[in-house]
């Protein structure tokens, strides 16, 4: 006699298809532990008559839960919860991209005595020109000067982060009604920011060294209606860690003129100047705005981003900055200036970079040829799969304590293959980081194997 499923059926109440609700219900109680390892799945003409839906959406949900390795059919005996019991404890957190920690109390406390023996009041006693004080867009032009970037401080204005920066460089070069291209993999961020503007965002073919100029001619080819613009992280991209030769950064720039297309700039991953490299910017200033800020190579808190702009866009991003934020933090300004002036940022980046290090080696050690290769050790690897697979990734991993970015979350374009998973190494302990690994290396290991799920997570 079978026994009865322990599920009380229900459908989460986000918005979507029933199917799609029918999943999400179902995801939480087994990932949450609610349902346990071996426990059965109501039968599909059973659940389907108890929620008042199809037996083909039943069928359909089951299908994708079991393709995220959350469930397994026997043929004949039915659905069965397949995750062990969930990892207890808290998470480990492999989707937040931010820095290794490498400041430390007493250099925090150093920081701020200095600031506090130095303070000019007339910083904090009224508001800042649009874009900046002089003397703090000079400062972080002199920070640029060290990363290969030759900027004019009158060129330069100031945000509140990177990804401000971004906001701010989208507004300004394509208004309301233009469109943002940009790899088929790209910043979730960015993808964010575009379809909260009402951009049109269109993401296009992408190898090894990231946007394929011969898919950005189509595509701008084809564009009608508004100013194109490019978003690009040629260095270091962020999902897929992929690097631009000079050659393709070349490639790229030759068609953004001949199409007339701005060119965005983001640059928050370099880490140090690449003379062979040059910046975009370097090569295109008349078209291009460069984003960079200070959080992925000094601190996250230190929310101090900025905008290298054409001549022509600068007009229209002070009009932007106005209607979104007043001012930049005059204490990170602050501690910018003090850290740039004592040597402590350059101390603080050689750190970084030498952390960055250490935690890539770790990760390749477990790893391996599953890690795509990267021309420099960041804050992230990217594993390349298919996007099926991908997801079932994300899903076993959670079920098993260790939280990575979610596949659909950089996915400009979903249907242009080139999926995988974004692991972020630089927030978590050494310790986290070791246990995160060790597990996502598990979850491969069973996969190569021919497995669906880890052993350890088969019911």
């Amino acid at each position: 006699m079978r026994l009865p499923s322990p599920w009380e059926p229900r459908l989460a109440p986000d918005p979507g298809a029933p199917s799609e609700r029918l999943v999400a219900a179902l995801s939480a109680d087994i990932i949450d532990g609610r349902l346990g390892s071996g426990a059965r799945l109501p039968a599909h003409r059973d659940l389907a008559w108890r929620l008042g839906i199809g037996v083909g959406t039943v069928t359909k949900a089951y299908a994708v839960l079991e393709r995220r390795g959350l469930v397994r059919s026997v043929r004949g005996s039915g659905t069965f919860v397949a995750v062990a019991e969930a990892r207890r404890g808290p998470l480990i957190d492999l989707s937040q991209n931010v820095p290794a920690a490498v400041l430390r109390e007493r250099l925090l406390s150093r920081t701020l005595s200095a600031i506090a023996r130095r303070v000019d009041s007339g910083l904090f006693n009224a508001y800042p020109p649009v874009g900046g004080h002089d003397e703090h867009r000079r400062q972080m032009a002199r920070w640029f000067a060290g990363l290969g970037i030759a900027a004019d401080p009158a060129r330069l204005l100031l945000t509140v982060g990177a990804q401000h920066a971004i906001a701010v460089a989208f507004s300004a070069a394509c208004g309301r009604e233009g469109a943002i291209y940009t790899e088929a993999q790209t910043y979730a961020g960015a993808i964010a920011l575009a379809r909260h503007q009402g951009l049109r965002l269109t993401g296009l073919a992408m190898d090894a060294e990231g946007l394929l100029p011969e898919a950005l001619d189509r595509a701008l080819a084809r564009h009608a209606g508004g100013q194109a613009a490019v978003y690009l992280m040629p260095t270091q991209q962020n999902p897929t860690t992929s690097t631009m030769t000079l050659i393709r950064r070349e490639a790229i720039i030759a068609i953004c003129r001949a199409r007339d297309a701005v060119i965005v700039e983001d640059d928050v991953y370099t880490l140090a100047a690449a003379p062979e490299l040059p910046a975009l910017v370097t090569l295109a200033p008349e078209r291009t705005i460069y984003v960079n800020g200070l959080s992925k190579t000094l601190n996250p808190a230190l929310r101090i981003g900025a905008l290298l702009l054409p001549e022509g866009l600068r007009g229209r991003a002070e009009a932007v900055l106005r209607a979104t934020a007043l001012m930049v933090s005059s204490m990170s300004c602050a501690v910018m200036q003090q850290w740039l002036l004592d040597g402590t940022a350059e101390t603080v980046r050689r750190a970084i970079q030498d952390e960055a290090r250490r935690r890539n080696a770790l990760a390749r050690s477990f790893l391996g040829a599953a890690i795509a290769p990267a021309r420099q050790d960041g804050h992230h690897v990217w594993l390349p799969m298919p996007q099926p697979e991908a997801e079932q990734l994300e899903t076993v991993a959670r079920a098993l304590g260790v939280v990575v970015t979610p596949p659909a979350s950089t996915a400009a374009a979903p249907e242009v293959a080139g999926a995988g998973v974004r692991l972020c190494i630089g927030a978590p302990s050494m310790a986290e980081l070791t246990t995160g690994l060790a597990t996502i290396a598990g979850i491969l290991a069973q996969r190569s194997e021919g497995a669906s799920l880890p052993a350890a997570a088969i019911g």
